[in-house]
């Protein structure tokens, strides 16, 4: 799916301690825990506690916060749809890096089990 540079530009320079609090109270709101919020992070980025607080406290941009990532293997197998967009589809790497993890939080707030969300196959 193709999104606009203008939409790809805004995400990129929307920082990663801007939105953490939206998805802890989305979490949260429905029973889940930040611990589980953590988990579901790590296994996308391969970000520690440590790190992650690191890069809320430097306000690091998704940009940034992707960059310095290391993508879960697994991660191709998040498809669905997450703020009007397929996942799977969408072109440009970043925007699809930050829906992926979009999708991740979206899956644990609906109670959906943490080995279905980090994609843990038999």
């Amino acid at each position: 799916m193709n999104t606009t540079t203008q939409h790809d530009e805004r995400i990129a320079k929307m920082t990663f301690a801007s939105v953490y609090p939206h998805y802890v109270t989305k979490i949260e709101k429905k029973g889940r825990t930040k611990t589980e919020l953590h988990q579901v992070i790590e296994w996308l980025t391969g970000f520690d506690e440590q790190k992650l607080r690191q890069l809320i406290e430097e306000k690091a941009t998704f940009e940034q916060f992707f960059q310095a990532a290391t993508l879960h293997p697994n991660a191709h197998l998040i498809t669905g749809v997450i703020c009007g967009y397929r996942v799977e589809d969408i072109e440009n790497p970043l925007t699809q890096q930050v829906r992926y993890l979009d999708k991740l939080v979206d899956e644990l707030a609906k109670q959906r089990s943490l080995e279905k969300i980090l994609r843990q196959t038999a």
